[in-house]
């Protein structure tokens, strides 16, 4: 990756040494404002449950929205079309030759409101793309669907929420609407937006059902329009299915006023540490547009006003999309956050010059964090980062990740190097993607904020673990408007996780830190104990592992039956090749290299070797490994449209090599 290259850096003088020297002492900046003591960020709430209550909480009342004008998803789409003066909304690239083209606000609102005009004899609607304003127009709500969830959840999900119609944007899924039509009797009509093939034509004649396209979809609203029905806050806006590690997708069933609590929350926790959003905002969308994560990035840039530009749906074309789109707001995930880590510090490796004035800089830079101070014009910035700060757009002010920990070396690696606040945040779809978050400037790194304003967080005891609340670790447990009112159709799971005072478990392991923010330490569903009777936690030791240079992915597995943990193991494929020439002399594509037993032996020494630096107890460490040459993926079925591992797909994939494995070790 040729943006990552620090191109120049030999060219850097002593000179320029005492230039920066001299910058440094006379410039003097200014930390990052913050009206909160980040030595103590949150306040414990009356009442037996000894729960925490964000400080920007005035009065120690939970936040459900800003302007008593903007409390649904329909009035936030307004308020961002009012701000920017009817500005630009939505941008996308025809072609990877042309440029972006954008469609305004108003135009948005004026399409909204024909497509639901033509959708409004129906209540729920699976949707692949973007039509979430006309079913707010109408009061009516949304279930996304999207490919990567597989056919049988696909064919689940309608059943479950009983859709009769289905928004395709291109003819493959409206085959494969097709080929499931038989166990999915509740779907009467599709509507595409590719133009539709004579076959499809015939094939849905055959089948009984109503296939139209999205433009005559959008004329027959036009021709009949219909009074907007506008939503109420405690109306459901979308039925969020979550793509789930294990099982079937549940529906979670969240609500116009839990989203706006939870992105009014975000932007005053924002804007406590100097960042406001509005009109000159751009953000990048590349996650999958039916998460949770995404939808709430996207609500909160259009609430402000800003613009949302979409990559081209090919990772490999990523970079070029930021390069023209410029992005003042970058959101990612621990993987891709890694991956970026990986290739700076290959190219910072690449010359011994280049590594002397990149230490510098980074010690500079971590100085400056400790004294809250964030910023991109220092002369380090100027000489040494700016490469860097260009391969993501060269604008960005604000990057944000969740969705599985961050390493504090990373995090701080790119605090130091990107020139702006990144910051970790926690939370899950039932808790409209967001309940805890960093405040900018808070130079801490290994936790995930505190509370946001909408809601309470508690720890209850998990005695089966040795996590008490009284020692400030147990499961998380949260309460107030943000979180959701339940799953769709499923009384048991809702009992599950929602108890009779309202408060969400969400099975994650947490520990109240001493300045008040919270730090996700373990998982109470994924653990098991080996056959001595030692409980393991896979996912913290995966976090360990994974920091080896030579490993990409890493599957941690045991059971009860077993003594020993075992891995399957996929190298960088950026590294390996390189790795094995200098090492051991030998050549080859991915799938030889890994075969190499030589290889083999060299990454569960580092791992073994990593482990121990890590803290690992020996029952902890894996005893073998396998070796696999093809990365893990959302498209292989392997991870979720969230880059987290779905275990028990990985379990069953790899199984003829797990017993492969134990077998020999016994």
């Amino acid at each position: 990756m040729d943006y990552l290259k620090l191109a120049g850096a030999g060219a850097i003088t002593l000179s320029a040494v005492s230039t920066a020297t001299y910058l440094y002492l006379t410039q003097n900046p200014n930390p990052v404002p913050s009206a909160v003591d980040l030595n103590n960020q949150t306040t414990e709430s009356k009442g037996k449950d000894k729960a925490r209550i964000s400080k920007l909480c005035k009065d120690g009342k939970l936040l459900e929205y800003l302007d008593e004008n903007v409390q649904t998803l329909y009035e936030a789409f307004r308020n961002g079309a009012q701000v920017s003066s009817n500005g630009a909304c939505y941008g996308w690239k025809p072609s990877s030759k042309e440029p972006y083209q954008w469609i305004s606000y108003n135009d948005v609102l004026n399409r909204a409101a024909s497509i639901g005009a033509g959708l409004i004899e129906n209540d729920q609607y699976g949707i692949y793309g973007i039509v979430e304003q006309a079913c707010y127009t109408y009061s009516m709500a949304l279930v996304p669907l999207y490919d990567t969830l597989g056919p049988e959840a696909c064919t689940y999900i309608i059943n479950q929420a009983n859709i009769s119609l289905v928004i395709c944007d291109t003819c493959k899924k409206v085959q494969a609407m097709f080929d499931k039509y038989e166990e999915t009797p509740n779907l009467k009509t599709i509507v595409m937006m590719e133009e539709m093939s004579l076959e499809l034509q015939t094939k849905a004649q055959q089948l009984g059902i109503k296939l139209i396209s999205f433009s005559d979809l959008e004329e027959q609203g036009e021709k009949s329009p219909k009074e907007p029905k506008p939503a109420k806050p405690d109306d459901i806006c979308v039925v969020c299915y979550t793509s789930g590690t294990t099982g079937l997708p549940k529906g979670a069933m969240l609500t116009h006023k839990g989203t706006i609590s939870t992105v009014c929350s975000a932007f005053v926790t924002l804007e406590n540490g100097g960042v406001t959003l509005g009109p000159e905002d751009v953000l990048i969308s590349y996650l999958p547009l039916a998460h949770s994560y995404e939808r709430l990035l996207e609500v909160t840039v259009t609430m402000s006003g800003g613009r949302i530009g979409f990559f081209q749906g090919d990772v490999k074309l990523l970079m070029d999309d930021i390069k023209e789109l410029g992005p003042t707001l970058f959101p990612s995930v621990p993987r891709l956050l890694n991956r970026f880590y990986d290739k700076v510090v290959a190219g910072v490796n690449e010359s011994a010059i280049k590594k002397m004035m990149f230490d510098m800089g980074m010690k500079s830079k971590q100085k400056e964090l400790q004294k809250n101070i964030i910023r991109n014009d220092s002369i380090y910035d100027k000489f040494v980062f700016k490469k860097i700060q260009q391969g993501l757009g060269g604008r960005v002010r604000l990057i944000t990740t969740g969705s599985a920990p961050l390493s504090a070396t990373v995090l701080e690696f790119l605090r130091c190097c990107v020139g702006c606040p990144i910051i970790e945040g926690y939370g899950q779809t039932e808790s409209h993607a967001l309940c805890s978050m960093q405040f900018i400037g808070d130079a801490s790194s290994g936790n995930v904020g505190p509370p946001i304003p909408s809601n309470l967080i508690k720890l209850e005891d998990v005695p089966d673990m040795n996590y008490f609340a009284e020692q400030n670790k147990g499961e998380v447990c949260l309460k107030g408007p943000s979180v959701f009112v339940g799953y769709l159709n499923d009384e048991v799971k809702t009992k599950e996780v929602l108890d009779k005072d309202g408060w969400l478990h969400t099975g994650d392991i947490g520990e109240w830190l001493p300045n008040g923010t919270l730090k996700i330490i373990d998982r109470k569903k994924h653990i098991f104990k080996l056959a001595q009777g030692e409980y393991i936690a896979p996912e913290k030791i995966e976090n360990i592992y994974v920091r080896s240079t030579l490993v990409a992915q890493i599957f941690v597995h045991g059971d009860s039956l077993k003594a020993s943990l075992v891995a399957v193991c996929v190298p960088d494929p950026e590294v390996l090749p390189s790795y094995a020439k200098s090492n051991f002399n030998v050549s080859g594509s991915m799938e030889e290299l890994v075969k190499n037993p030589e290889i083999k032996k060299a990454i569960l020494a580092d791992l073994t070797k990593l482990g121990k630096s890590g803290g690992l107890h020996s029952f902890e460490q894996v005893r073998d490994i396998y070796v696999h040459p093809e990365l893990f993926s959302v498209e292989n079925g392997l991870l979720t449209p969230t880059f987290k591992a779905k275990r028990q797909d990985l379990k069953k994939f790899f199984q003829p090599q797990i017993d492969e494995m134990y077998t020999k070790l016994q």
